[in-house]
């Protein structure tokens, strides 16, 4: 089941103005994810940079929504109030594989 994940940062400015602390918590968000990545579960992830303040987004490819729920509510920026989230079942309607991050 695909679905898209939307991390909610506490403010707009975040990505600009991280805090010591938030940052480290950005971080074991981080690490929290890649184990994930590396399994397929999350198929592409990272920052949107919208005009009115960047949040996190993934596209997850797990067994239902309460796979989903699991690991979003396990993420450490969101076990200590830092970010919400937002999760949303979708229909693929195309993609490219592999898909690869250009550096």
């Amino acid at each position: 089941m695909y679905l898209f994940l939307k991390l909610i940062p506490p403010r707009s400015t975040f990505a600009t103005d991280m805090t010591p602390d938030e940052r480290d918590l950005m971080h074991q968000h981080l690490a929290h994810v890649q184990p994930y990545f590396a399994s397929g579960s999350v198929l592409v992830y990272g920052p949107v940079l919208a005009p009115d303040g960047a949040f996190g987004m993934a596209i997850l490819d797990m067994p239902d929504v309460a796979t989903a729920y699991r690991f979003a509510e396990s993420d450490p920026s969101v076990m200590a109030g830092l970010n919400r989230y937002e999760i949303y079942p979708m229909h693929l309607g195309g993609a490219q594989a592999p898909l690869h991050a250009k550096v």
